[in-house]
């Protein structure tokens, strides 16, 4: 038993050494100052690359991949409906639906769903 411990802590620490060996040979050292900028059709780029975007368009963007999620995880209730209490089943669709009508709300009361303001 003893043997076959330090047999998998052997190859534990050649495994790790083996990693970190790799890690430092496969870095590139050398930094291509045409590699690091934004490629333009082989042209020098025009302007800054680093230009704002609209607050507006991350906004709806995040709200759509919260209440995205929020839909992914009410279909399995859905599907658990034969397997559960209908009176509990009743109580945490109506929990999980508030919650998701509360967060709309208050979205659409911070005027984080008018895209005009």
């Amino acid at each position: 038993m003893m043997n076959l411990m330090l047999m998998g802590s052997g190859i534990m620490v050649i495994s790790i050494l083996m990693l970190v060996i790799v890690s430092l040979i496969s870095k590139k050292s050398f930094i291509d100052r045409e590699k690091s900028s934004p490629f333009e059709c082989g042209f020098d780029p025009k302007s800054s690359a680093r230009l704002p975007f609209s607050l507006h368009f991350f906004m709806i963007a995040i709200i759509f991949l919260i209440f995205d999620v929020e839909i992914t995880l009410l279909l399995p209730l859905i599907i658990s409906l034969e397997a559960s209490n209908p009176f509990n089943y009743f109580i945490v669709m109506m929990i999980f639906i508030l919650t998701l009508l509360i967060g709309l709300f208050h979205e659409w009361n911070q005027g984080a769903l008018n895209w005009t303001s």
